[in-house]
């Protein structure tokens, strides 16, 4: 198990599902990845559901509010960590990122903020006090990777290695260019422009979960109800990955190294 007790500034530290029906998102990846739950009261009708694999929190869920996110499809959210968050903010800011909603205090576990980079993607930050964030990472069922689909890699590029300090390798192999974001010589992530055939989708984060076998998790996915985007599918002297999507809608991506 591959256990993790802080992020570093610069890491993936959270990944949080927005849906329009919890029950049924909780349902289908429970049965999915294994993951239990644990529901924090956020109103009279309304709960957080943090997704536990093992004992130990791998990502959250909460209720999409149609009058307050008119328009907001399911969709994974991925954070990322920061030491301040007002001042990641600012920074964003003079980067050419928008404010999606300004730093605020989340009870005592933290201090958040949602920015849109220059290619219209949305990123969160987390500035952690005493939620840590991810406990688990790169083992089967849980998050291992973040990947920005973008129309504009190369402001893409400039956005996020100038506001986390990542640095980016970019190569092609058979064809496709890809590059990889790496923090402190590590890779985390990484990046590829808009396919032609993505119909106008807008720039976004996806979250890829790694798995022992991508091929009888993405037919159990199916069986689940969710719809395949890109089947299972070999990357060169890489591994193995899917795109698909939730009953609900949200993207979300397997990989097999």
């Amino acid at each position: 198990m591959t256990e993790v007790s802080s992020h570093t500034p610069g890491a993936f530290c959270w990944i949080e599902l927005g849906t329009n029906d919890q029950a049924a998102s909780k349902e289908f990846y429970g049965k999915l990845f294994g993951w239990i739950f644990e529901d924090l009261p956020m109103g009279p009708d309304s709960s957080y559901t943090t997704f536990k694999l093992k004992g130990k929190r791998v990502g959250a869920a909460y209720p999409l509010d149609a009058a307050k996110q008119p328009g907001v499809p399911p969709h994974w959210m991925i954070y990322v960590a920061t030491a301040d968050a007002d001042a990641s903010v600012a920074s964003g800011v003079a980067l050419g990122g928008l404010v999606m909603a300004p730093a605020f205090d989340v009870h005592d576990f933290g201090r958040m903020a949602i920015l849109k980079d220059p290619t219209g993607a949305a990123i969160s930050l987390w500035q952690a006090k005493t939620h840590t964030g991810l406990e688990i990472q790169n083992e089967h069922g849980a998050f291992c990777w973040g990947q920005l689909n973008t129309g504009d890699t190369a402001r893409g590029e400039a956005f996020y290695t100038s506001l986390f300090g990542w640095t980016a390798k970019t190569g092609t192999d058979g064809g496709m260019t890809y590059t990889e974001w790496n923090l402190g010589g590590t890779p985390i992530g990484g990046m590829m422009a808009m396919p032609p055939n993505a119909g106008g989708a807008p720039s976004h984060w996806l979250a890829y979960f790694a798995v022992d076998d991508c091929d009888a998790v993405a037919a159990s996915a199916t069986a689940l109800g969710a719809k395949t985007y890109v089947p299972p599918t070999d990357i060169s002297n890489v591994g193995r990955f899917a795109v698909m999507a939730d009953p609900q809608g949200a993207m979300f991506a397997l990989y097999r190294a």
